[in-house]
């Protein structure tokens, strides 16, 4: 059932935004920010504790009084991971005068995709959707705002690359993927890395929901990697884990793309998993000063959206990163554009953000006109048994050969009849 949440309890914690002024939340019109997402389908292990994130955060910009007096008011919908109902939702949104919409779902965002273009309506696509959206120019209000799967493959090799010393050349690399758009959208980026760094690249597939992986895992053992590559998402991943331990890999030459988290690995028990690798894009834990600040005043306080012992872990911190990068766009805007805000004010206000990393939440994130990714940085870490380890602080790797696929496949999208 459809549920609208407005939250105006506790408080702001980037230090950009706490500048936001003096008023009192409640007496300026809510920054309302609609987030249709799957809570009872396919993504019911990440999606509650994502979206705790998300209130958490606006509970703590809202009770220090909004964003220069603008009180954040979430329109939280379940749309099951349907298109229709996702479209629905758009709907609704825009009709109760969101400024930003988010679907946390790849079907979804890209059936919504042409609606929000010809509206003018911002969607943040965090870690899902298209690729090529980084491109601004081609989809001026569809914002990645981290970086997108062919920068997260980019950095990953990367990474694999420094630690065989730059000897990569006639490694032999494996892609473990969900045979959908997701897995498939990766293989041009890692033959484009194969052909420049000259390491041999197979991918093997296998069939959604994830659930039956063993033909792939055996396929891909034959293959006798160095180094393997799971892309997936959901209960895939947790699957991809449990299987590359059946057939004998090593998990410290295992990677995963950023949708793999600690409750995906429960499936195979995480004391057994020590060693995987996996790209983060925003810092899992708790000793970020934004996490700190919510345990302090939103979850001491009583306040808090869900289970505490959720707060730090990779799904709720990203949460916590899609509504700080929207508080700090709004302010951005209200700053330089003026009120009201409104979705076109907002995306200035987005495209306004300079190396913002709210305290090492994310990356130095840069966005313009034309990079709505901003900058494809990430890093990687290890699964030490109980928690996430750095491996390599945030960078981003091979951004031309990134750039030369986003603008092709953009152009394509812009080329087409519709």
């Amino acid at each position: 059932m459809a549920t609208k949440t407005r939250l105006i309890h506790a408080a702001l914690m980037v230090a950009a935004v706490l500048s936001a002024g003096t008023a009192i939340a409640d007496e300026a019109a809510p920054i309302k920010i609609g987030t249709a997402l799957d809570f009872s389908v396919l993504y019911t292990h990440l999606v509650p504790v994502y979206s705790q994130g998300q209130r958490d955060y606006v509970s703590l910009i809202n009770g220090r009084g909004g964003i220069k007096g603008h009180p954040l008011e979430l329109i939280i919908v379940d749309h099951g991971n349907d298109v229709q109902r996702g479209i629905d939702a758009y709907q609704r949104f825009k009709s109760e005068g969101a400024v930003l919409v988010d679907f946390l779902s790849t079907p979804v965002s890209r059936a919504v995709l042409p609606l929000a273009l010809a509206d003018g309506m911002n969607v943040i696509t965090l870690f899902h959707g298209r690729a090529d959206a980084a491109d601004g120019r081609v989809f001026p209000t569809i914002f990645p705002m981290v970086a997108t799967y062919w920068s997260q493959a980019a950095d990953l090799i990367k990474y694999i690359g420094d630690q065989e010393k730059e000897l990569i050349k006639g490694k032999r690399i494996a892609l473990v993927a969900i045979d959908n758009p997701l897995g498939h959208e990766v293989e041009p980026i890692f033959q484009a890395l194969a052909k420049r760094l000259e390491f041999r690249f197979e991918a093997f597939f296998y069939p959604p929901p994830g659930t039956d992986q063993a033909a792939a895992w055996k396929q891909a053992r034959r293959f006798g990697p160095d180094w393997t590559l799971i892309w997936g998402a959901g209960d895939a991943q947790a699957h991809s884990v449990a299987e590359a331990l059946a057939q004998g890999f090593k998990l410290d030459h295992v990677a995963a793309n950023v949708s793999i988290a600690e409750t995906d690995l429960d499936l195979a028990g995480r004391e057994r998993v020590a060693g995987l690798l996996r790209f983060e894009g925003v810092a899992s834990g708790r000793d970020v000063p934004v996490i700190a600040a919510i345990e302090k005043e939103v979850i001491a306080a009583g306040k808090g959206a869900g289970p505490p012992e959720k707060v730090g872990q990779t799904y709720y911190n990203a949460g916590v990163a899609s509504m700080v990068l929207a508080a700090e766009g709004a302010r951005l805007a209200l700053e330089n554009e003026g009120e009201p805000l409104t979705p076109a004010k907002l995306k200035k206000g987005l495209e306004r953000l300079r190396d913002f990393s709210a305290d090492d939440l994310l990356p130095p994130t840069t966005i313009t006109a034309r990079d709505h990714q901003g900058g494809g940085r990430g890093r990687v870490v290890q699964w030490d048994g109980t928690k996430w380890i750095e491996r390599r602080h945030w960078f981003a790797a091979y951004q031309d050969i990134v750039w030369d696929l986003i603008v092709k496949s953009s152009a394509t999208f812009k080329a087409a009849p519709r």
